[in-house]
């Protein structure tokens, strides 16, 4: 890890993302002025919800212009956490990218399927969705955020909860297990960790109704986008800042596993693949139901090739559903006899 000197601050985030919404609006202006206009209503992030359709943001590319950047720096600056800037960039350094090095920053998102109010988290995503109430003569909009979830052994609980409280600089009382665990290292864990920067809760923190649990800011940015916590949701500091005062209490929070998300935009299907997680997926059931979704008019399913390519390599990126491709009559009669459905094709009957 480079030294925190070296590293971007928590000051110099709001104007880097200003910067980042800046250059997005820019780079979509040729391509569609409608989208270059929203990107500079809304900051990183923010997305006027679609009144016909499921799919919000763009992927896009930029140029790496400082030496001291690392991957890490670039995906908190544009809104994402580590495994989403990892997987859209296998080849590129994590601790030195370079100057002049293009990184692709995939901010498109098919919203989870589930009801658009209060705060969705989407497990295997390793982001959170907050959909605030508009006012008067508001237009409906969707906040999106990387989270940090609990690792392996410490899953963070699925369903609909609410939040309970807000704590501003709380202080951390560490679990009994984990105090257990420092002493037989030889590390004896505090009964309580004060406000400030030893404090992993952050400086903001907002209570679930689940007994133990919290979405809060870290003191360790490097682990939002990776599943790190004890179960609890972590947010980049700037990030739960910008929603602790906006989410009332009582809020709905629904937090969901949805390894495989379907979306339209206008006639055109979409599917978002992730990676399964470790005793929390429901990748057969998940995978049964996003295929009946994915039916298209008149009982055609989509290209049986691509799906296979996308459930088999599950990068997280928002693929476009292409039609069958249909064979030339003289192909047909030399064609072997293809699978009788989806499910075969797919090894499901195994």
């Amino acid at each position: 890890m480079l030294p925190l000197a070296n590293r971007v601050t928590a000051s110099a985030l709001s104007a880097r993302r200003g910067q980042c919404a800046l250059l997005l609006a820019l780079s979509l202006l040729v391509a569609s002025p409608a989208l270059a206009e929203e990107a500079t209503e809304w900051p990183l992030g923010h997305y006027r919800l679609p009144e016909n359709g499921d799919v919000i943001g763009e992927t896009y590319t930029i140029i790496v212009e400082h030496e001291e950047d690392t991957l890490l720096d670039i995906a908190r600056a544009h809104n994402l956490g580590y495994e989403e800037i990892r997987r859209a960039n296998p080849d590129v350094s994590i601790w030195v990218p370079g100057v002049g090095t293009e990184v692709v920053v995939p901010a498109r998102h098919i919203l989870p399927d589930a009801e658009r109010t209060g705060i969705v988290i989407n497990i295997p995503e390793l982001r959170l969705y907050y959909y605030p109430a508009p006012e008067p003569g508001e237009a409906p909009r969707v906040e999106t955020y990387p989270i940090g979830i609990g690792r392996e052994g410490y899953d963070t609980p699925l369903g609909v909860t609410r939040t309970t409280m807000r704590l501003e600089d709380p202080a951390w009382y560490p679990p009994r297990s984990m105090r257990e665990e420092a002493a037989a290292r030889g590390e004896p864990a505090p009964a309580v960790v004060p406000p400030g920067p030893e404090n992993p809760l952050g400086k903001y923190a907002i209570l679930l109704d689940i007994p133990g649990y919290l979405i809060h800011g870290t003191n360790d940015p490097d682990g939002i986008g990776m599943r790190a916590s004890r179960g609890c949701i972590r947010m980049y500091p700037e990030d739960i800042e910008a929603i602790f005062g906006a989410v009332p209490v009582g809020t709905q929070v629904n937090i969901v596993d949805q390894p495989i998300k379907v979306g339209w935009d206008d006639e055109t299907p979409f599917v978002q693949v992730y990676e399964l997680l470790e005793d929390q997926a429901h990748g057969m059931e998940a995978l049964v139901a996003t295929l009946g979704m994915l039916d298209l008019e008149g009982g055609e399913v989509p290209h049986f090739g691509q799906l296979r390519t996308l459930l088999e390599r599950p990068d997280g990126q928002v693929a476009a559903v292409e039609p069958p491709i249909e064979p030339c009559p003289d192909e047909l009669e030399d064609e072997p006899e293809q699978a009788s459905g989806l499910y075969e094709m797919l090894d499901l009957r195994r």
